[in-house]
């Protein structure tokens, strides 16, 4: 008799991220995005509603700058906690975005302590010598069930982080990654087919949990594109303010919905905050 059941990879959940403000735009970019905890609160709610099951917080200081500091970022979870409880999972940054050395970055995360965090291999472990003390830091996250995501800009960050594990400084047979399908520039536009180069040509990410951001009208794009062939989805204005059709959307969640839209229309099923931690848990 004909197996009726579901292909595996249509049952799997799809993990969508939204990361509602990042370091560099401001409200004179959009007057939507959100800096302060209240707003990044109220942000985190509207797109827990839409289908999000992770925020990516960005915190800043009194200039309005990128910032790291530990009494912010409490703060800001504090809020985000008191408004969503435990369905989100919250991941702070610890990009150093040309301001924190990666001594600082290692220490935020060991002082904050926070459920979830991501760094930019090439930040956080710039060469060879620095290799070390991350090495040391995953040690220490992973005793502390910390899960780090570790982003990646090319091939190169490809190659070099499976190097690094194959030489044991991941101190785990996999890790999760976040593939950046594009540059932090004014005129970037990602295209799904960006994704083939973090792929390789055997279509098949080397690590068994990466997520996808893009920039640009072709976000949702990349997002469902990526979630089809096996991963998840981070969105939002720190990437992109653009709806599918080209107009600028009006808030974060409204970038979240058509993308949780689509996947459900396909068949797919969303992670929660709860599911998700679950499948984190596996493999960290």
């Amino acid at each position: 008799m004909q197996d009726l059941a579901a292909p595996a990879d249509c049952r799997r959940g799809i993990a969508l991220a939204i990361a509602p403000n990042g370091g560099r735009r401001t409200k004179a970019d959009h007057p939507a995005l959100p800096i302060g905890p209240s707003e990044l609160a109220e942000c985190a709610q509207a797109c827990l509603e839409a289908g999000a099951s992770m925020i990516h917080v960005h915190v800043r200081d009194d200039a309005g700058q990128h910032c790291l500091e530990i009494d912010r970022y409490q703060a800001t979870e504090q809020a985000i906690r008191q408004r969503v409880g435990e369905q989100l999972i919250v991941q702070v940054t610890t990009e150093a975005l040309g301001r924190y050395t990666p001594q600082q970055q290692s220490d935020l995360v060991r002082v904050l302590r926070p459920q979830a965090c991501s760094m930019a291999l090439r930040e956080i472990a710039p060469d060879v010598p620095h290799e070390v003390a991350f090495a040391s830091l995953l040690e220490w996250m992973r005793r502390e069930r910390i899960f780090p995501q570790i982003i990646l800009y090319d091939a190169v960050d490809v190659a070099r982080l499976q190097d690094m594990r194959l030489r044991g400084v991941i101190p785990a047979d996999d890790i999760p990654v976040l593939f950046v399908l594009g540059r932090y520039t004014a005129s970037q536009q990602s295209h799904p087919a960006d994704l083939d180069e973090f792929l390789g040509v055997t279509r098949q990410a080397p690590f068994s949990h990466w997520t996808v951001c893009a920039f640009g009208r072709d976000e949702a794009a990349c997002a469902v594109t990526a979630a089809l062939r096996g991963g998840h989805a981070r969105l939002g204005f720190e990437n992109n303010l653009f709806l599918p059709d080209g107009t600028v959307a009006s808030d974060n969640a409204a970038l979240v919905a058509p993308v949780a839209n689509a996947l459900r229309d396909l068949g797919r099923s969303l992670e929660t905050a709860e599911s998700q931690r679950a499948s984190l848990e596996a493999i960290w």
